[in-house]
């Protein structure tokens, strides 16, 4: 980092002073610093030179104003659970921790929607709602927080039916680098005035401003849910499931995949009874009591014919609980596969109709590397992962690299994207440009240029430089 003119590192003077601000809540401290240079990703940790937790926007953009003045980076931390390396401080400077910002500010049970501040989890605001008849209904998973959700256009398992987080904010705070703070968006469902300025910072990694805080669509608790799993003998017949429910409009709210590997992994991890290691479609169906078991029906219709060897419902909401947090927990369970090695994860997605040749194709990369990848995914919408498992060996992580880089290859040719749902962050800049092409990649930068001349937000995310 270039010395201050007026003597002494840029950073050691914004600490100085932000101090006085922050007191306490800005640390230097070894093992603060140390759980907030990495997240849940294979790239190198790097060392922030301090970490702040904002209390409020009007907090965060002071420090902001601060670190703009001196050209010192600030990355933006939430929960930490990032699988691209966004939260990693590539170039030093400060972490600018939000999960201390918890508030939910308003609920609005009339129309359907929420302000919460950046640091709240999913499943807080869903308790905060539970006696209001509503809930939110993206779920990435992980215990991931608003804020990072927004910031990286997060998806999860029940986007075939209510969208990705895209689709579910109205409205944003932002701070920008300079410490300006600006309102996107508003309560109402549409507007045709100005830019889209609300999605233009969604999906944005904390490069363009830092959101503060998010205005939500809420939905109402569904009548009735019931959920099912289905087995397979191949992939295959699993995979042309999937295709011929969403071809056929039956609404289901989930329809996730794992393949035999993945189920092995998550019967031994998460205790499932009465299932066998062979791929798996887990469905979930919401709805009036009929409409439910009616989608139930013709999802069973369908996968029968395509060689299901059963089709069984959950018993009870206990059983439903225990289902979906086996799904949440598949990439712990992956890594439980091999104890000590590192999971490099891929987020592929294609159209629906691509999506066998896409998974069966990743199947066979797998099969040709040597390497153990379990296959999941949120399928209903052609997105899959692979959990690609690093050997500790010299080679291991390019071996690991050498497989992801073939699954993307494909799904790019297939039309698709080599992130459905995990952002670019560090890992995924590689394939930016053949993904959009160096003319989008133009305006990209000059937004970024125009938002943030001195390049002090989540510096060396996105762009390969």
């Amino acid at each position: 980092m270039p010395e201050d003119g007026a003597g002494g590192r840029p950073v050691d003077l914004v600490i100085a002073e932000a101090r006085a601000q922050f007191g306490e809540r800005l640390t230097t401290n070894a093992s603060l610093r140390e759980q907030h240079s990495h997240g849940e990703d294979t790239n190198p940790p790097v060392l922030p030179d301090a970490v702040a937790f904002a209390e409020t926007t009007d907090e965060a953009a002071a420090l902001l104003a601060l670190c703009n003045r001196h050209r010192v980076p600030v990355v933006p931390f939430g929960a930490g659970t990032s699988l691209e390396g966004h939260v990693t401080p590539v170039r030093g400077g400060i972490s600018l921790d939000l999960s201390r910002m918890r508030r939910v500010i308003e609920v609005n049970q009339e129309d359907m929607d929420c302000r919460v501040e950046a640091g709240v989890t999913r499943d807080q605001l869903n308790t905060h709602l539970r006696d209001q008849g509503l809930f939110f209904p993206v779920d990435p998973g992980s215990e991931c927080t608003i804020g990072g959700m927004c910031a990286t256009r997060a998806s999860g398992t029940n986007a075939v039916r209510y969208g990705t987080i895209r689709e579910n904010v109205l409205g944003l705070t932002v701070a920008l680098a300079d410490g300006q703070v600006i309102q996107t968006g508003g309560r109402v469902r549409k507007s045709s005035t100005g830019y889209d300025l609300t999605r233009l910072f969604i999906g944005s990694e904390g490069t363009l401003g830092l959101i503060t805080e998010v205005a939500l669509r809420l939905h109402g608790i569904p009548e009735a849910i019931a959920a099912a799993t289905c087995q397979f003998a191949t992939l295959a017949g699993a995979v042309s499931s999937v295709i011929a429910v969403m071809q056929a409009g039956i609404p289901v709210a989930r329809i996730e995949l794992l393949d035999d590997v993945q189920m092995e992994a998550s019967i031994a991890f998460s205790k499932l009874s009465g299932l066998a290691t062979l791929p798996t479609l887990f469905f979930e169906f919401h709805g009036s009591p009929a409409a439910v078991a009616e989608q139930a029906r013709q999802a069973e219709e369908i996968a029968l014919s395509f060689g299901a060897e059963r089709f069984t419902a959950a018993e009870d909401n206990s059983a439903r609980a225990h289902l979906w947090k086996a799904r949440h927990d598949a990439y712990w369970a992956a890594l439980a596969l091999k104890p000590g090695w590192r999971g490099l994860t891929t987020d592929a997605i294609v159209p629906i109709s691509r999506l066998a040749e896409a998974v069966l194709g990743a199947q066979e990369d797998i099969a040709a590397s040597g390497l153990v990848a379990p296959i999941l995914g949120h399928v209903g919408d052609g997105n899959f992962h692979t959990v690609i498992m690093v050997p500790p060996e010299p080679g291991g992580i390019e071996r690991a690299w050498a497989l992801e880089r073939k699954i993307v290859a494909r799904a790019l040719a297939l039309g698709g994207s080599s992130s459905g749902e995990h952002g670019v962050g560090i890992g995924k800049r590689e394939f930016i440009v053949r993904e959009h092409g160096e003319g989008a990649i133009a305006v990209m930068r000059a937004i970024k240029t125009t938002l943030d001349p001195r390049s002090i937000l989540n510096p060396g995310k996105i762009f390969l430089n």
